[in-house]
């Protein structure tokens, strides 16, 4: 019984970690990503969406009933710790809305504070049930939440972020066609101070998503605005909370995957300042279902924030002993390379990468492969006329560690080759086709 009580725990916690690829949750839907750090960890708190049917939500249109939250120590793994709000389980929320949009979290004297919006069923706004924020209290940054049985009394709104002072002070910001701020008191339940509209912001386009955070003394108040016709991460600086502000640039551009939302979070953890986004990378042709990604984030000598460009790769060191999806690349040959998904029917299955010709590369950024020596490499891979893959270490003319022959075969196969001249540490690994008749490759991994 032990033993078998050992052996479910060890799966289900196999089955509910997700690795740091972009996107970085890889089995539901996730946006509008609330990143903070607690007791060395980062949480992650975002929006869950899922696909409207017939009598939950509106076709076509975003649908969210829950909020899950995920934790990791590295950026790499990450666990679901499970549902902590539903739109069942709060007093004032319409239960048939599936409104629960962009969240956030924030810890104040050993409490953790879980503010979200959603429809109240009590509240009318131009003839539509108002979105009023709720706040969930919990001792753990992992639940349970327990909601309280009203609104923040005062305002309407979405896109709640939280935002503690040097002095104590605590300030919640969101947005309304505008962004809007307010004292919080110290219950962190009501407000302290009647709601004003932030300045400084550009006159024309929408404005949401609200998040604000200070580094050594400069205020940045960051957002998406509709500067074109889809969103892209702006961002305005202050000498307090407050303002006045001013603008000062664009942090991420507009998406390409033409994502009309983005929403964003920014994060100091381990010395390294991190970006969250999402993008519809597991929902091409539908912008309604999105995906959480990671990517560093730097500033300039004058405090100014450093354009990220979203990359697949994402953020993180990847242990060569996992299965590393090579298709979340970070660079490749010029011509002979296509990613594509493996299931169009189950996107959540991921994407292969193809190999189409002689010297067409392919590579993956730091991996680690420990000080152990690794024997073998397994790749998971699919060539009906067969090919020879070559491995490689830092780039494509690197080292060669391996020489994969793949089969002609119509099916997929895992395929077991020798590593020789093994060298430890982390590198950048390379996959290069010798012979340059097709190949996919779903995943490889070293033993």
């Amino acid at each position: 019984m032990k033993k078998q009580i050992l052996l479910i725990s060890i799966v289900v916690i196999v089955f509910n970690q997700s690795f740091a690829q972009n996107p970085v949750i890889r089995n539901q839907f996730s946006a509008d990503p609330s990143a903070r750090v607690f007791n060395g960890r980062v949480y992650l708190y975002p929006s869950h969406d899922i696909i409207a049917r017939s009598g939950q939500g509106r076709p076509g249109w975003f649908c969210m009933e829950d909020y899950h939250v995920f934790s990791s120590e590295n950026l790499t793994e990450w666990t679901d710790k499970g549902v902590i709000v539903s739109q069942n389980m709060v007093n004032w929320v319409d239960s048939a809305s599936y409104s629960m949009w962009a969240p956030d979290c924030i810890e104040k004297d050993g409490r953790y504070y879980f503010y979200f919006p959603a429809n109240n069923k009590s509240v009318n706004y131009n003839g539509r049930k108002a979105f009023s924020i709720g706040v969930a209290v919990s001792d753990s940054p992992d639940g349970p939440f327990i909601p309280q049985n009203e609104p923040i009394n005062g305002l309407l709104g979405i896109d709640p972020n939280v935002f503690i002072d040097k002095d104590g002070k605590a300030y919640l910001i969101w947005a309304m066609g505008k962004i809007f701020i307010a004292r919080l008191k110290d219950n962190m339940l009501e407000l302290a101070s009647d709601p004003q509209e932030i300045k400084g912001l550009p006159e024309t386009g929408l404005k949401e998503g609200p998040w604000l955070f200070e580094k050594n003394g400069i205020y940045y108040l960051t957002y998406p605005h509709v500067h074109d016709k889809i969103e892209r991460l702006e961002y305005a600086m202050a000498d307090s909370p407050s303002g006045p502000y001013r603008y000062a640039g664009v942090i991420m551009d507009e998406s390409p995957l033409n994502c009309w939302t983005n929403h964003q979070s920014l994060i100091e953890y381990k010395s390294q300042w991190y970006l969250f986004y999402h993008q519809n990378a597991y929902s091409p042709k539908f912008d309604k279902n999105r995906s959480v990604c990671i990517d560093s984030l730097f500033f300039n000598n004058d405090g100014t924030i450093r354009k990220v460009i979203p990359t697949l790769r994402g953020v993180g060191v990847t242990n060569a002993s996992q299965k590393i999806e090579i298709d979340r690349y970070s660079s490749i040959s010029k011509t002979g390379v296509s990613v594509e998904f493996i299931d169009t029917l189950n996107t959540f299955k991921g994407w292969k990468a193809t190999l189409h010709s002689r010297d067409a590369w392919i590579q993956y950024n730091a991996v680690d492969f420990g000080e152990k020596r690794v024997k073998s490499v397994q790749i998971n891979a699919l060539s009906e006329k067969g090919d020879i893959l070559q491995v490689r270490l830092d780039n494509y003319t690197g080292k060669l560690i391996s020489r994969i022959k793949i089969p002609g075969d119509k099916k997929w196969n895992i395929v077991k080759a020798k590593v020789t001249g093994y060298l430890p540490g982390i590198h950048n690994l390379v996959v290069l086709s010798e012979c340059g008749y097709p190949v996919e490759i779903d995943w490889m991994q070293f033993n």
